[in-house]
């Protein structure tokens, strides 16, 4: 018997983990796939009046044995990947999106949902019904329900090809990442931590000894502690040559093909460009907003980031270095230089940032903010680094978490949260499985920069926001909301990693447990403006690229506009785009950050100025504002659209100034 098509008997209806193979997904995806089509079949030739009920509620079940199987296997594609997954990645992109093509183009169903929408002021629904609908009823449209003919055929075509595209690019990444590696044979100047990641990522690849991968927790502090500048550049170079190098993984005629098929794809839909199409439903609504806001930003930031070249530009030269400051020195330099500023010595502030410490506090936090506890969960998953943990409230179960934390081989870069299984209250009281996934360097004990911390916390903010999520409809839970507001949980929950008292009780040596030393802490909350302009440049640069490609006629060659848009905006010479287009996976291994790269910015604005909201009270855990946090951001999900569930919580919109002062790019 096929596990995947028998109810889930682990701990909490966890998928038997260690009972299934690779060989099972196929049939359980053609399985899935047959289910969903008899029951879409069904909803649309229903020969009953049309009523909330027999076709939007209906709909939101028909697809669970899909939607089961895909949360399984897209979550281990990503955190645990083989050939044979791959192999059937590239298999399904087609074939998922022809079905999802198939249920917005029935003009049966498509009718009955018409039939609803003009009816909706005298359907009786609740609020967050009546949301549903709408976003139904939307989603339909804007994936050419109204069209018909070769027009309709044409576009299925074109979202067909996307997907394609969009697994080869991301797989074309990871492979990258997977066949570079730079042996470790002189060690000098290098901290003790970043060795003993070297030897283990050397282990994990099969090598004779330490290595330097292109995983960011590896390469990043390898960048910052290495003297040697030829080494240094030979690791930079392959780390942003990711996807251009020539080979059968480059990834820039993926790109362009990628861009001139959204563009095909918004001017069926009638719209001026793909950024006009993408931006409609999300809170900046208009590409002028999206860049009113990044170049409110980039004009500040820009002069903090020249005058910080200057000063690492004359430290390079005191070393005895000749010419410009290259961006494989920034980092090298600007960790010395901010040694001396702020008495920091970011080896010894790492022994107090241990992984599970750092899991403790984040735990913490979300108990004293939401009164939820986490228990370990001794049951086995998908690979042996990750580990669970029950979550309760008041001894009511909430959610199992999952986390795994460590870089190897077969995880693609970055990190992330996403579901297993959503919250929903329609068809019973389904609770979530959410999964955070990072890339942290593996060590015994593993061992956290401040800013792997803050990753930390930033993805548990995103599995709050699924956790904490109390809404009837899967359609709109958790964190299913426009996308320039989705990162205000994470980025929010970010703060409190810096919260004196988090710090005092959490960052504690390693080795002896005694707490951080109170002028350690002080000085390193005092750093914490330090590079901004470095941070902030990077960004937007990657922003503002991502809003050009995607506004006007695609690029024949994306990496000349690329050049063209850095050249615009002066761009610093020793800073590059935080993501070059080859390997720019938020934009192009799908349609989720395209012409939405800016969303983290946007969110930005909003999650300086709501946690403004618990300052004011004196208090980081002030119950009542808590409790405003969950009641409409958390567990809204989203039933309102994202500026109205804002404005409940804090009374207005905020401005730019928050983040600017956050970001210590404020102008006197």
């Amino acid at each position: 018997m096929n596990p995947l098509l028998t109810p889930w008997t682990g701990p909490f209806g966890l998928p038997p983990f260690g009972a299934i193979d690779d060989a099972h997904f196929a049939p359980a995806f053609q399985a899935g796939l047959s289910e969903a089509r008899a029951n879409i079949a069904a909803i649309a030739e229903n020969p009953d009046a049309p009523t909330f009920a027999n076709t939007i509620e209906a709909m939101e079940l028909a697809e669970a044995l899909l939607d089961r199987v895909s949360g399984l296997f897209y979550n281990l594609a990503s955190a645990d990947s083989t050939d044979a997954r791959e192999g059937l990645q590239r298999d399904l992109a087609p074939k998922l999106s022809s079905f999802a093509s198939e249920v917005t183009n029935n003009a049966a169903l498509f009718a009955r949902i018409e039939t609803l929408w003009a009816a909706r002021g005298d359907l009786g629904l609740n609020p967050e019904q009546a949301r549903v609908l709408h976003l139904y009823h939307q989603m339909f449209i804007r994936s050419g329900a109204q069209l018909i003919g070769d027009a309709a055929e044409q576009l299925t075509a074109v979202k067909s090809r996307l997907a394609v595209l969009g697994t080869e690019f991301a797989q074309n990444v990871l492979a990258e990442e997977r066949s570079w590696s730079m042996p470790l044979t002189d060690s000098a100047g290098l901290p003790d931590y970043l060795i003993d990641a070297a030897r283990a990522a050397g282990q994990a690849m099969g090598a004779d000894g330490p290595v330097i991968t292109l995983n960011r927790s590896l390469i990043v502090p390898f960048l910052e502690y290495c003297p040697d500048r030829t080494q240094r550049k030979t690791a930079f170079t392959a780390w942003t040559l990711r996807g251009a190098n020539g080979n059968a993984h480059d990834n820039r005629a993926i790109a362009a093909e990628m861009l001139a098929l959204r563009a095909q794809r918004a001017r069926a839909l009638g719209y001026g460009s793909f950024a006009d199409y993408k931006l409609a439903p999300e809170m900046a609504k208009t590409p002028t907003r999206v860049r009113d806001l990044l170049m409110a930003v980039w004009a500040p930031a820009r002069e903090k980031a020249l005058a910080d070249a200057a000063v690492l530009e004359d430290m390079l030269h005191k070393d005895g270095q000749t010419g410009p400051l290259e961006p494989w020195d920034w980092r090298y330099y600007s960790r010395i230089r901010k040694a001396h500023l702020h008495d920091l010595d970011e080896a010894a502030l790492k022994s107090y940032f241990s992984l599970d410490a750092m899991l403790a506090a984040q735990f913490d936090c979300a108990s004293r903010l939401f009164g939820l506890e986490f228990a370990p969960l001794d049951t086995p998953l998908y690979h042996p680094d990750a580990r669970a943990w029950d979550v309760t409230r008041g001894g009511q179960h909430i959610a199992v978490f999952i986390g795994d934390y460590f870089a190897r081989p077969s995880k693609r870069s970055g990190a992330w949260c996403s579901a297993l299984r959503s919250q929903r209250k329609l068809g019973g009281d389904q609770r979530p499985v959410v999964i955070n996934v990072c890339n942290f360097a593996k060590g015994a004990p593993a061992l956290l920069s401040h800013d792997d911390a803050r990753t930390l916390f930033h993805e548990f903010g995103h599995a709050l926001h699924q956790m904490l999520s109390n809404v009837t409809y899967g359609f709109i839970s958790g964190t299913s909301v426009a996308r320039d507001f989705v990162e205000l949980p994470s980025q929010l929950y970010e703060h409190w990693l810096d919260v004196p008292e988090v710090l005092e009780k959490h960052a504690r040596h390693v080795e002896t447990g005694a707490p951080m030393p109170r002028d350690m802490l002080d000085r390193l909350l005092n750093a914490g403006t330090y590079d901004q302009g470095f941070a902030t440049v990077e960004f937007i640069a990657s922003a503002m690229v991502d809003l050009a490609f995607h506004q006007g006629d695609a690029p024949a060659d994306p990496m000349q506009m690329q050049a063209q848009v850095l050249d615009s905006l002066g761009m610093p010479r020793a800073i590059v785009m935080r993501h070059a287009t080859p390997h720019f996976a938020h934009v192009f291994t799908g349609d989720g950050y395209s012409s939405g790269y800016y969303s983290y910015m946007w969110s930005e604005v909003m999650d300086a100025d709501a946690f403004a909201a618990f300052e004011e009270t004196g208090d980081a855990f002030d119950p009542a504002t808590a409790a405003r946090l969950e009641q409409f951001i958390l567990s809204a999900g989203g039933s309102e659209e994202a500026d109205v569930l804002y404005t409940k919580f804090r009374g207005k919109m905020p401005g730019v100034e928050a983040l600017l002062k956050g970001r210590g790019l404020l102008v006197a």
